[in-house]
């Protein structure tokens, strides 16, 4: 079990209190995730066009009429659920939560007990907690200078 997964069950546990909410968003911005990508589903061209333009193209998968960016705490989860070694790209999720864009949701750890769906207007809130945390230590590196 990894200190996330702590920090959701205790989420699960007590969900309007505001500090445990906050431990969990905390951890999860700074947490580094296995994103898994589309390399192997691509054509040679495609894979090679991708290649050269230094993108990935990270795997979404759809569920009930909505598209989810798949991702996992875990190097080991993500192999587990794709039954195989995956080709994947390392992302923080403050850097997923900073450029992610209505309406993609966000499935995290997908056939764990520690699975949990991220719905647009949650990762919007994360999105402006980045860009507040953001703005903060420019302002604050600005008064060093």
């Amino acid at each position: 079990m990894s200190q996330l997964d702590d920090a959701l069950v205790e989420l699960r546990q007590d969900m309007d209190n505001p500090k445990i909410q906050s431990n969990y968003y905390d951890l999860f911005l700074n947490t580094t995730f296995f994103v898994p990508t589309m390399e192997e589903d691509l054509t040679p061209d495609q894979a090679a066009e991708v290649a050269n333009s230094g993108r990935v193209a990270p795997l979404i998968i759809e569920s009930g009429g909505n598209d989810y960016l798949v991702l996992f705490d875990s190097k080991e989860r993500l192999y587990a659920w794709a039954k195989k070694e995956a080709s994947y790209v390392e992302v923080p999720g403050h850097v997923l939560a900073a450029t992610s864009a209505p309406p993609l949701h966000w499935a995290l750890n997908m056939d764990t007990e520690y699975s949990k769906p991220f719905i647009p207007p949650e990762i919007a809130w994360l999105k402006d907690a980045v860009e507040k945390c953001n703005a903060e230590a420019a302002k604050q590196q600005e008064q060093q200078q």
